[in-house]
């Protein structure tokens, strides 16, 4: 596994459960499947730009807050 990709996945929870959200729920409101969401979350998935797009509208916060300053 990729550390940046284990770093964005700890971010993505992070600010998903800040949220308050479920994965199922940002899943929902990003367009993608819900094991996505998890598998993101745990580093497996080498997400694209689009994907970045997606889960920053539906976190409602900006994409760089997804990538800068891990933890």
């Amino acid at each position: 596994m990729i550390k940046v990709q284990k770093q964005f996945g700890l971010k993505l929870k992070k600010i998903r459960l800040k949220r308050g959200f479920t994965q199922e729920f940002l899943a929902d409101k990003a367009g993608l499947h819900f094991t996505y969401v998890g598998q993101a979350e745990r580093g497996l998935r080498n997400i694209t730009l689009e994907t970045l797009w997606k889960f920053s509208k539906a976190l409602r916060v900006k994409g760089g807050e997804l990538c800068y300053h891990f933890n």
